[in-house]
């Protein structure tokens, strides 16, 4: 009499278990996530790199260049590290494909189960990159959208900026001053941010008087306060080595005071159509969230601006 085991009976354990692996499957789980179609494929370490890099590339790269190239270069860059990316997705997908075609019949591990790839899935997409992304956007860049035409001649309602969150605090590579075009949270309305130039930083005098702006006694720039001056008008301002373009305008919203510890004093660059500290007062020092650093991209209803993608926003030095 012959005695069977339970395997005999039952079949073979999972870890012994065989089966063969579909390639459009390994494709299309490359094609969600990066690295996904290779740990269906038993290649754990190759799939976690492609993840990582895949990441790396496509939140605190762009950080960085953002950040820290001259801002002829980020656009460049920026385009070369996104096909970059796009090309490590890509491959990702092929190697998953190819993967899964060549191999034979394979030993199905324990762990490998359609619950733990839902998982691992939901780990990445759901808490991985959006860690990534909300640190990038909240201390390093983020980028914003200018609806309207308060800044103009240095922004244009349509432009796509990037933003230096790393500013204007303890730990903060860059400070607040005169000159920067920052981005504050809007005191009237706490749910929107604003982004006017900082002109007047605590404890300086600040006046404007018809189109003409003065920092502790000295005027910014020479303003023609005929009747010929026209809204379009552009001059030139410098304060502290810097220099920026204005539209003055002819309007008369003025104001003359001493900027509060704590605060500093914002002024649109199209003045006669701006809402700034002439209107609802200083900005505290707490609110400023960021710096304006460039545009990388533009369009309004006649198409993409092209001649503004790359513009740098900080203030060249006088010459």
């Amino acid at each position: 009499m012959n005695i069977q085991s339970d395997a005999d009976n039952y079949g073979a354990s999972p870890e012994s278990a065989t089966s063969r692996r579909v390639p459009i499957i390994a494709a299309l789980m490359s094609a969600a996530l990066p690295g996904f179609g290779q740990l269906y494929n038993g290649q754990i370490n190759r799939g976690i790199w492609l993840f990582l890099v895949f990441s790396l590339l496509t939140v605190p790269v762009v950080a960085v260049i953002a950040l820290l190239l001259p801002a002829v270069l980020t656009v460049g860059v920026l385009l070369c590290s996104v096909i970059l990316a796009l090309g490590v997705w890509l491959w990702g997908i092929v190697d998953a494909w190819r993967v899964a075609s060549s191999a034979g019949d394979y030993t199905v591990k324990s762990w490998q189960t359609s619950g733990l790839y839902v998982l691992v899935f939901l780990l990445c997409v759901g808490l991985v990159l959006p860690m990534f992304i909300s640190y990038v956007r909240n201390h390093q860049v983020k980028p914003f959208r200018i609806p309207s035409a308060s800044m103009v001649p240095s922004l244009q309602p349509g432009d796509f900026i990037f933003t230096n969150m790393n500013y204007n605090c303890p730990s903060c590579l860059w400070d607040i001053k005169r000159g920067d075009v920052a981005v504050f949270v809007y005191p009237n309305n706490r749910t929107q941010y604003y982004i006017k130039r900082i002109v007047g930083v605590p404890g300086d005098e600040v006046s404007v008087k018809s189109g003409i702006v003065s920092v502790n006694g000295k005027e910014l720039g020479e303003v023609d306060t005929s009747e010929n001056n026209s809204s379009s008008t552009i001059v030139t301002e410098s304060i502290d080595g810097r220099v920026w373009e204005v539209r003055p305008g002819n309007n008369s919203q003025n104001a003359t005071l001493t900027v509060k510890p704590g605060h500093v004093f914002v002024l649109g660059d199209n003045r006669s159509k701006s809402n700034d500290s002439r209107k609802f007062d200083q900005v505290p020092l707490a609110d400023v969230v960021g710096r304006a650093r460039q545009v990388w991209f533009s369009m309004n209803k006649d198409g993409i601006q092209w001649d503004r993608i790359g513009r740098s926003l900080i203030p060249a030095k006088a010459r």
